[in-house]
């Protein structure tokens, strides 16, 4: 029996409620977890750690020490999910993730990266920057770095740095998560419709954004990108101090002589007249925008120069954001780009970059396979030389809601503008499919928010 704070995670398997476990565990609290499956890394990080967890959910484990202090409830407990029941009838006190890190994490200084691209990067790096300037923030980001840098923590500094998405905070509350960080410092990237199952219109879907801006005080800060869509329009009647990032040279951070190759990233950042040359492992032309956004937040905060481009140099990313598994005779890639709009953009860095054939596999998150979302589609794939959509990860329909479209129909809104696309149920198929129409030189990115099934690995595995 254990006499510390008892915190219980429904859904802890999420890279943000897993991040965040860890965290609080670090701090002292004696956490556990349920979820519906563990696989890695989250479940790697989560033995290491010690954490205790189990698959499915069983009262009688969560209780077997006595009824926790605290529950965080994750939106994959459904209303009949018997810890969230328990819950409930125990009069247990329960939080959403994004209320626990309004409680623990959020620091005098809350740093905010919203926008519907770019988000998990720039939260990401900025912490970092942060970090290797002794300045001990406390942070999360909703991602898997791809060296050893944990997704959260909670430090002893006087900034905080949150990854704001701008989906809703629970089951129980439609508030978009955002709302609730107390931002004094916004870095805003972009404001382009998007979670068309939750904000039907886009005027809806702007709206949060609108409320986002208004939280900012009149001596806070918001470091916008000039060249993001609706961010202007949005930041006219905004009070705070603003600073615009982008390509043209009005803006108070620009970047220009982009060299872009399979290996990383050379540019340069001109701030009143004086260039910083930056370089980044980092590949994809979006990233060059990204890492302006994050080196003019940390450079507002008086972060010098030459340690700031020197964080840069050292970051190497975030797992599934153009992460590259394997290259051989074949390079396959894996990115979480789960919308048309972002597959555009992940495939136009890739045939930017890559002279071979392209072939994709998308599966759209919730939103995206909403019928209001079929516009978005048009000419999304115009990069892409076949594009093929796999089974899809089953959705529980929401009630009065049309269903969504299942893959043979998104199959069919793709082919209209792009006719080579495939509808292909069976993994197994899929993966001859890939290894029988790629030779040397091409490409195969996998761009989706869920998993993919094993079908990655058994691609690596089989190719020269």
């Amino acid at each position: 029996m254990t006499n510390r704070k008892h915190i219980h995670f429904i859904g802890i398997c999420g890279v943000g409620m897993s991040a965040i476990a860890i965290a609080l565990h670090q701090k002292g609290y004696y956490i556990t977890g349920s979820d519906k499956g563990f696989y890695p890394p989250v479940s790697t990080k989560l033995k290491e750690t010690g954490i205790v967890f189990y698959p499915g959910w069983h009262v009688e484990k969560m209780i077997k020490n006595g009824d926790p202090d605290l529950v965080v409830v994750g939106n994959v407990a459904g209303s009949t999910n018997p810890e969230w029941v328990y819950t409930q009838e125990k009069k247990i006190q329960y939080k959403s993730y994004p209320e626990i890190l309004a409680d623990f994490f959020i620091k005098e200084n809350s740093i905010v990266c919203a926008g519907n691209f770019g988000k998990t990067t720039t939260s990401a790096l900025i912490a970092w920057i942060l970090k290797e300037n002794n300045n001990s923030p406390s942070y999360m980001f909703g991602g898997i770095a791809t060296h050893t840098f944990p997704s959260a923590e909670i430090a002893t500094g006087q900034y905080s740095v949150l990854e704001g998405d701008e989906y809703k905070t629970a089951r129980w509350d439609m508030r978009p998560k955002f709302l609730l960080y107390k931002p004094t410092h916004l870095l805003l990237t972009s404001i382009s419709w998007d979670h068309a199952d939750l904000y039907p219109t886009e005027e809806s879907y702007n709206q949060q954004f609108e409320k986002l801006i208004s939280l900012v005080p009149k001596n806070g800060l918001i470091v916008a990108c000039a060249d993001g869509k609706n961010v202007k329009k949005h930041l006219k009647k905004n009070q705070s101090s603003v600073v615009f990032y982008g390509k043209d040279k009005h803006n108070s951070y620009t970047y220009d002589n982009i060299i872009h190759t399979k290996n990383g990233l050379s540019f340069n950042i001109t701030h009143k007249s004086i260039s910083y040359h930056i370089t980044s492992p980092l590949i994809g032309m979006f990233m060059v925008e990204n890492i302006c956004g994050a080196f003019a937040m940390a450079h507002q905060l008086g972060i010098p120069t030459n340690s700031i481009v020197e964080a840069i140099s050292n970051f190497t990313g975030i797992k599934r954001r153009l992460e590259k598994r394997c290259e051989k005779d074949i390079t396959v890639f894996d990115d979480i780009a789960h919308s048309p709009e972002k597959a555009t953009s992940v495939l136009k860095t890739i045939k930017q970059t890559y002279t071979g054939k392209i072939i994709t596999i998308f599966e759209p998150n919730t939103g995206n396979r909403d019928i209001a979302s079929i516009p978005q589609y048009a000419n999304a794939f115009i990069d892409s030389d076949t594009v093929i959509i796999p089974r899809l990860s089953t959705l529980k329909k929401a009630k009065n809601t049309k269903p969504p479209m299942d893959g043979a129909t998104l199959s069919e809104v793709i082919k209209k503008t792009h006719k080579n696309t495939h509808y292909i149920e069976d993994d197994e198929q899929l993966v001859q499919y890939i290894l029988d129409h790629t030779k040397k030189e091409d490409v195969v990115i996998f761009l989706g928010s869920h998993g993919f099934r094993n079908m990655i690995e058994t691609i690596c595995e089989k190719i020269d």
